[in-house]
């Protein structure tokens, strides 16, 4: 196997470090004990993680951004899975057209989304709902779930299933035994793809989000509207510790190449 030479290591390391850097100067600052944002030059502090007690909002943001996030992207799964299966398995009139439209909405601004979204529901009636929220999230998060899905479909071996038809299994038992394990990496990919775009979008969010409604990066957005402290650097500290957290738990409980990548156990 060929060893990387020394300009692409000094290369993966400039990349790592411009990557990382931005995250860790955003969990110092949370440290620090002064009113304004600086780097803890004078000791830490915990006092700005104590100030998020005093600001509820934040914590109904967060847990309507991951009951949005979880939600609208099971949803998108579910629409997912089956146009993924006819895209990858079928040849039909119109089919790169209908491929097209599913992934439109990667090719439309999310300011352009938000107004005519804003314009549509409220017309309709669902202005400032979370209902309103779930179908355009389902909408601007679909494309990430197919794509993920799709691949992993179209690298699926087809003879399992043509061995399994073979042997007498049934169509739902074809799936659930067969097909749904052969693109599951694919699939939980996709997944958590379409959950962080969910759970990180402001642009198109801040025009349908209402009071009671408000998802995390809209209350942050709105909060340094008016105020310049430290206080946001906490919250995305605690986000941050949260998704480092899940994601550690779930490679030591599952393993993230298995998630990723659909490897096996390999020692586990």
């Amino acid at each position: 196997m060929r060893r990387n030479g020394p300009l692409a290591l000094i290369f993966h390391t400039i990349f790592v470090i411009v990557m990382v850097a931005p995250i860790l100067v955003v969990c110092l600052v949370a440290f620090t004990p002064e009113g304004f944002l600086s780097l803890p030059t004078n000791g830490f502090s915990l006092r700005w993680f104590r100030t998020i007690a005093n600001y509820p909002e934040f914590i109904h943001a967060f847990w309507v951004s991951l009951g949005l996030g979880a939600l609208s992207s099971l949803v998108a799964l579910l629409f997912a899975v089956p146009a993924a299966l006819a895209i990858a398995r079928y040849r039909f009139r119109g089919r790169d057209a209908l491929a097209a439209l599913f992934l439109s909405p990667l090719m439309i601004p999310h300011v352009v989304l938000g107004i005519a979204f804003l314009r549509f529901f409220t017309s309709a009636g669902l202005g400032g709902s979370f209902a309103a929220l779930i179908i355009a999230h389902v909408i601007i998060v679909f494309p990430f779930a197919l794509r993920l899905t799709l691949a992993a479909a179209t690298g699926m071996d087809r003879t399992v299933e043509m061995a399994a038809v073979s042997l007498g299994a049934g169509g739902w038992t074809l799936f659930r035994r067969v097909t749904l394990p052969l693109i599951l990496p694919g699939v939980i990919s996709g997944w958590a793809l379409a959950f962080i775009q969910s759970f990180d979008d402001l642009t198109m969010t801040v025009f349908l989000a209402a009071p009671g409604t408000e998802t995390l990066p809209v209350r942050m957005f709105l909060y340094i509207q008016d105020n310049i402290d430290p206080l946001v650097t906490s919250v995305s500290a605690c986000v941050i510790a949260i998704t480092m957290t899940a994601l550690i738990l779930l490679d030591r409980f599952y393993g993230l190449d298995r998630v990723l990548a659909g490897k096996g156990d390999t020692g586990r």
